[in-house]
């Protein structure tokens, strides 16, 4: 094909003409000035255009994003893992951290304070071969970031598996009865302690907190049977319990009183004998007045008897010297006294007189001897 043909003008590749290829000066120039106009500047044509080179906005634009991906701000409860290209580098503390940008390095946060929970149920057999319903829940952190992030692949899915492996071993070494009453402490203690053997045998990095059993209960086909059961334990502890009150109430009561009636007793023993005594006394002193004055003592004591007699009778004799003997009964007093008051029994010595009697014996001892007189 000629190069001059006809119509389509001189291709000569040898000649110069106007067909020349563009210049790359004005092509960068052309595309600084869309990139000025792109951040709002004005736009500048010719090759005496004084703005920056279309390199130096993509190194900039290049640092800021290694900056962003590189520099890294970790809480206080935040660790750090850094994998380079796939592979554990190092594990990073609290505060400004730096690490290659992505792809290089990559970072992977783990909060290593916040507690997470986990709550499941299931229907357990016992050891006695009984089926009770248990719901319970456990709380755990992480201890470990770099266990924690290569040795367990789902930590929820994990501690789950580990509870409910540890929760039937405990249910069904313990009786039905010792699980629903006073086991329930015990039982959460023992299946926490299984729970985290199990986490720190395989390397889970986490540490279990807490471990409560929400809700035991027999499956609802037995339960109204299970009630009554349950009741009636109820009602005899119930009557266990107010029997030994009411023999704590009764015992000291009974123990308080016999102290008393001993006590009383020992105090009428002293009281009993403290009186023989001194009535033993004063007869040997009245037998010793009897020896040097035996007349004088056996009238004292003729006059003593007959007061003490006279002085409990309604009835009063009056001796009148040259006249005969005069019997005074007051009616009045007979009608009101009889039966009133008991007649005490007679002391030869002096002893158990009554004070209204005395008074009475006073008087009708002096008028008697006015009388004699």
């Amino acid at each position: 094909m000629p190069w001059n043909e006809p119509g389509k003008g001189n291709k000569d590749p040898w000649q110069s003409g106007n067909d020349q290829p563009p210049d790359l000066d004005e092509v960068f120039s052309s595309i600084s000035n869309k990139f000025r106009r792109l951040f709002g500047g004005s736009s500048r044509s010719g090759r005496d255009s004084s703005g920056p080179p279309i390199f130096t906005f993509a190194l900039i634009a290049l640092i800021g994003w290694g900056i962003y991906h590189s520099a890294h701000i970790l809480d206080e409860s935040e660790r750090g893992v850094v994998l380079r290209f796939g592979k554990y580098a190092r594990t990073l503390q609290p505060g400004l951290q730096f690490t290659f940008p992505s792809p290089i390095e990559t970072l992977t946060k783990i909060n290593v304070t916040s507690v997470r929970s986990l709550e499941d149920r299931g229907r357990m057999l016992t050891g006695d071969e009984n089926l009770i319903d248990v719901n319970y829940a456990v709380q755990f952190q992480v201890t470990n970031p770099l266990d924690f992030m290569f040795n367990v692949k789902n930590p929820l899915i994990t501690m789950g598996h580990a509870a409910e492996s540890a929760m039937r071993e405990t249910i069904g070494t313990n009786r039905m009865q010792y699980i629903l009453e006073e086991g329930r402490g015990q039982i959460a203690q023992d299946s926490r302690i299984l729970v985290q053997s199990i986490l720190d045998r395989y390397q889970t990095g986490m540490v279990l907190t807490q471990f409560n059993l929400q809700d035991v209960k027999p499956p609802q086909q037995v339960k109204e049977s299970f009630d009554d059961v349950v009741k009636a334990r109820e009602d005899e502890q119930r009557f266990v319990n107010e029997a030994e009150a009411y023999s704590n109430q009764i015992i000291p009561e009974a123990r308080g009183r016999a102290a008393r009636i001993g006590q009383e007793a020992d105090g009428y023993r002293e009281a009993r004998i403290a009186l023989a005594e001194g009535e033993a006394q004063r007869f040997i002193l009245l037998l010793t007045e009897y020896h040097k004055a035996p007349e004088v003592t056996r009238q004292r004591l003729y006059l003593q008897t007959m007061e003490n007699v006279m002085g409990r009778s309604s009835k009063v004799i009056m001796d009148v010297d040259r006249g005969n003997n005069m019997l005074y009964l007051p009616l009045d007093q007979m009608g009101s006294n009889s039966g009133s008051r008991p007649v005490p029994p007679i002391n030869l010595l002096g002893t158990g007189r009554d004070p209204e009697s005395e008074t009475t014996t006073s008087t009708t001892g002096r008028d008697t001897r006015r009388g004699r007189e």
